[in-house]
């Protein structure tokens, strides 16, 4: 795993600050040693935390919250090498392994966040006296909020034990359904990112034949991916049952440190919207590029007089990194980091994942980026996403592996933040006005999908949640609900065809993480009310900004947001994150 960066190829990772590779004895030592101290830990503190003082109370907790990073050090490192290459065999069986291993060591600690929930308030309140437990408070918290979701401890071990047979090994198998997929076109087979980018080429002809190429795949595929979702859908049925949650999306909530009126309000603003928002920005995009009504496969098309031109990796990396060294000299010597120590995986290569993620490892390591670096404008903007998560990844680290992990619905503050930035900073640099109506429509484009597709997302997996409680649905009426909630969202620009209903099958989330999509439109719509606070002058704004993002998971978001002057709960705030959007278009029409 060797950093390969040159001015024309974009690097794979070098993950050896984790381990060396899936033979390392650092590994097998390290999964000896949290047996042996889980087991311990077990032994001397199972049914006795009522019976711990201050000062024992905050030992205990030092040493649970040590054992949680080795082990998830070790997973990361399983995922990690899974996400770069699902098609080998061998990798696939360490990634299952491991997770069987660590599930497996995990097994001994569960008493213990069970046993922190059967204390009084008034015990809590007394351990917090303690300086030590007091720094851990809003991870205690948080733990406490779990309370009435939880069962005892037996069932709690069942399903914590059942999930590497369960849920994970269901998302093992979608995984590698999509990364064996091979995509056949004009007689070369392509994988999964490499027939997406082709899904925004240039040429109409080319577009059309990489989604009828992908669809088709699909199709072959859809009966397995289908019954992957009923299981999944039921499984989360059941256990939310047993848990009291009373919709599908409130335990994802209550992850997030989030109110359900809180999403629902989001949800609800960006429904309200469509029209103003993406109705009006592809009939705009239709008359653009000179026809009627657009194809599905004309929603990524480069827009007229985009001159297509490819980015070199290395001029990519100037662009995003200027971006935040311009904003900050720091955030860009972080950003640095990530390029110069072979933090990132960028190649596109058969097996990868095709999306892209900034995975935090732990605090004592460092985050690793991955991507499908093509060249397009698009690919930048993806990059400065993904960079923007490292830097906060690491400036959140000093909290502690418990705190440094950031809500769902903070985590894309800065990502999107940074994605803003290159923008600008790519936008003044252009001179020529058409070029600078070109970079405006892709923007426009980039938020619509972060926050329009993502909500249309949302209320797809609403939907099926729902229907799956009255029986399994079949792969027809997946597509069926998936080709409705489109024609809403998207609007009458569009035309689908029948090619298009089972394009729903291949977005990861739905099965990794159910629900998490909403986090991208909150971080979008939050951003965006951001950076309009940022563009009035606010004074000291850039140390808020970056003690916010060194805040991690200690504050929530009333909190990290009252520097700023804003608020979630205000019914105008999701309003004003949208019409950032609606004023970029309203540009783009004054242009035409």
């Amino acid at each position: 795993m060797v950093n390969k960066s040159s001015t024309d190829s974009s690097p794979a990772w070098d993950l050896s600050n984790l381990y060396a590779g899936t033979n390392d004895p650092k590994i097998t030592n390290d999964l000896e040693y949290a047996l042996k101290k889980s087991q311990e830990f077990n032994n001397l503190y199972s049914g006795k935390v009522r019976e711990l003082d201050a000062l024992e109370f905050a030992n205990t907790l030092c040493e649970y919250e040590s054992l949680s990073e080795l082990l998830s050090k070790i997973l990361s490192f399983a995922q990690l090498m899974f996400a770069a290459n699902a098609d080998d065999p061998q990798i696939t069986m360490f990634y299952q392994n491991i997770n069987e291993k660590v599930n497996s060591i995990t097994v001994s600690t569960i008493f213990f966040e069970l046993e922190i929930n059967e204390l009084t308030n008034k015990e809590i309140n007394k351990l917090k006296m303690n300086s030590k437990v007091s720094l851990l408070e809003p991870w205690l918290d948080n733990v406490r909020r779990e309370k009435p979701h939880q069962l005892t401890a037996e069932i709690e071990r069942i399903l914590h034990e059942k999930t590497v047979t369960g849920r994970n090994a269901w998302s093992r198998l979608f995984d590698e359904t999509m990364a064996s997929m091979k995509f056949k076109l004009d007689g070369a087979e392509l994988t999964n990112s490499e027939i997406m980018s082709r899904m925004s080429d240039p040429n109409n002809g080319v577009r059309k034949k990489a989604a009828k190429a992908f669809s088709r795949e699909l199709e072959a595929n859809v009966s397995v991916i289908s019954l992957v979702t009923n299981t999944l859908a039921k499984d989360k049925e059941v256990e939310d049952g047993w848990r009291n949650f009373k919709r599908p999306i409130s335990n994802r909530n209550l992850s997030n440190q989030i109110e359900d009126e809180v999403v629902d309000s989001l949800v609800q603003t960006v429904k309200n919207n469509y029209r103003n928002l993406s109705h009006r920005y592809y009939l705009l995009k239709a008359h653009w590029l000179g026809v009627e009504r657009l194809n599905y496969w004309d929603r990524n098309a480069p827009l007229p007089n985009d001159n297509n031109k490819k980015i070199s990796w290395e001029a990519a990396k100037k662009i995003v990194l200027s971006s935040y060294s311009n904003f900050d000299t720091n955030l860009g010597d972080i950003g640095k980091q990530f390029f110069d120590n072979g933090w990132i995986d960028a190649e596109p290569r058969v097996g990868k994942d095709p999306g892209a993620f900034s995975h935090p490892t732990v605090p004592s390591v460092n985050p690793y980026i991955l991507m499908n670096f093509h060249g397009k404008t698009r690919d930048v903007m993806t990059l400065a996403h993904e960079v923007g998560h490292g830097i906060h990844q690491v400036l959140a680290a000093p909290q502690g592996h418990f705190l440094s992990d950031t809500p769902l619905t903070l985590a894309e503050t800065a990502s999107v933040f940074g994605e803003m930035l290159t923008f600008k900073g790519m936008l003044d640099a252009a001179s020529d006005q058409e070029h600078r109506k070109v970079m405006l429509g892709s923007k426009v484009e980039d938020m619509l999908n972060t926050v329009v597709r993502q909500i249309a997302f949302y209320s797809f997996e609403e939907a099926v949640h729902s229907e799956r409680a009255r029986g399994e649905i079949s792969s027809d009426r997946l597509g069926e609900i998936w080709m409705a909630i489109q024609q809403e969202s998207l609007g009458p620009a569009f035309q689908f065809d029948d090619d298009y209903k089972f394009f729903w099958s291949y977005i990861p989330h739905f099965i990794h993480s159910p629900f998490y999509v909403y986090a991208y439109a909150f971080g979008d719509c939050l951003v965006n009310s951001l950076y309009s606070v940022f563009e009035t002058g606010q004074p000291e704004f850039k140390e808020k900004y970056i003690n916010m993002l060194k805040a991690g998971g200690t504050l929530r978001h009333k909190e990290l947001l009252k520097p700023f002057g804003l608020d979630a709960n205000d019914p105008h705030f999701w309003q004003r994150g949208l019409n950032v959007v609606s004023g970029f278009i309203d540009d783009l029409e004054k242009a035409f």
